[in-house]
């Protein structure tokens, strides 16, 4: 294969590679992450400590609490008697170890019941989604007797149940629920792959490795920053009737992981970019000192050669002396 065609496929594959990044990391946690009910149950529990959750929990529950009890008793002034007394109950209830075991096991039934959903083969009738709400307002009840409220006692325990996902929804969120479980497997091993396969048929690896992480730091950027627009998107496409810091709070806590694997990509990319690079410049100035202090000398010309070899015979010839003149005497 010639050295182009490498380079080029090489660099195909890098780029396939750094656009499946930010794609492998999303579904690989909605796959995941978000279908494992203890971590789903781990995640959400310290929301129960959060103050705009409480105010939200407490405002949903007291209005459920006084529709059923405008609906079965004809009495509207004992309903504004009794409505400031559910209000201050339940906002007391959220700061109990009660709530927070109920906001547990309320999440793990709502979880559960969406992936029994989600999960069931498609052919039967469908039924919605729903979590009941009746033992929060069994609590209710009970704490306002305890507190002495005039007709806390009548107050209606009904199974309250709160709709999560609509029956007619169910099947497009079936499907797209199977096409991520596969995605979520499949996208960051292919990511992988073609990496791999990059470094190893690219023409330089040390640069084709510096690209790579290059890459795999701006997906990662990438992601990050699809996060905070998402955050955005969803915060205003809500009712009015939600709590948008409450919303956030959930956001928040649920995209925690997503935002944690997000910014390690980015580390991971620059610090491997950089040893990449001092490795090389390294590599460069030890050559450099080496040819410098180890450098051979030249070979002489051979006109050089042949003068010097004469000055080396001549030097090296013994001298003739000249025999010593006889001494005269003079008579």
């Amino acid at each position: 294969m010639s050295r182009p065609l490498r380079s080029g496929l090489s660099a195909v594959l890098i780029t396939l590679s750094c656009l499946l990044v930010p794609f492998g990391a999303l579904s690989a946690w909605a796959a995941y992450g978000l279908t494992d009910t203890g971590r789903y149950v781990t995640t959400m529990a310290p929301l129960a400590a959060d103050p705009d959750v409480r105010e939200a929990v407490a405002d949903t529950v007291g209005d459920g609490i006084l529709d059923e009890i405008g609906r079965q008793m004809d009495a509207k002034v004992m309903r504004a008697t009794v409505a400031p007394f559910v209000h201050d109950a339940l906002h007391s209830f959220t700061q109990t170890a009660a709530f927070r075991t109920a906001w547990n096991e309320g999440n793990r039934a709502a979880h559960d019941a969406v992936l029994r959903a989600l999960r069931d083969e498609p052919g039967g009738r469908d039924h919605p989604v729903t979590v009941d709400l009746a033992p929060v307002t069994a609590h209710v009840k009970a704490r306002l007797a305890q507190d002495h409220v005039p007709l806390a006692n009548r107050i209606p325990v009904e199974h309250a149940e709160v709709a999560l996902l609509p029956a007619q929804e169910l099947g497009r969120l079936r499907k797209g629920f199977h096409v991520l479980e596969v995605a979520g497997f499949w996208l960051p091993v292919a990511a992988v792959v073609f990496a791999v396969a990059g470094i190893a048929l690219a023409a330089c690896r040390r640069r084709a490795l510096t690209a790579t992480a290059l890459g795999t730091a701006l997906g990662g950027a990438l992601l990050a920053l699809a996060l905070a627009v998402g955050r955005s998107l969803t915060l205003s496409d809500l009712p009015d009737e939600v709590s948008q810091p409450a919303a956030a709070a959930v956001y928040d806590a649920l995209t925690a992981t997503l935002r944690t694997v997000s910014w390690l990509l980015v580390a991971l990319g620059l610090t491997v970019a950089a040893l990449t690079w001092l490795t090389r410049r390294r590599g460069t100035a030890r050559t450099g000192q080496a040819g410098r202090g180890d450098r051979p000398r030249p070979r002489p010309r051979p006109r050089l050669r042949l003068l010097l070899g004469r000055r080396r015979r001549a030097s090296s010839a013994p001298t003739q002396t000249q025999p010593p003149e006889p001494t005269r005497v003079d008579a």
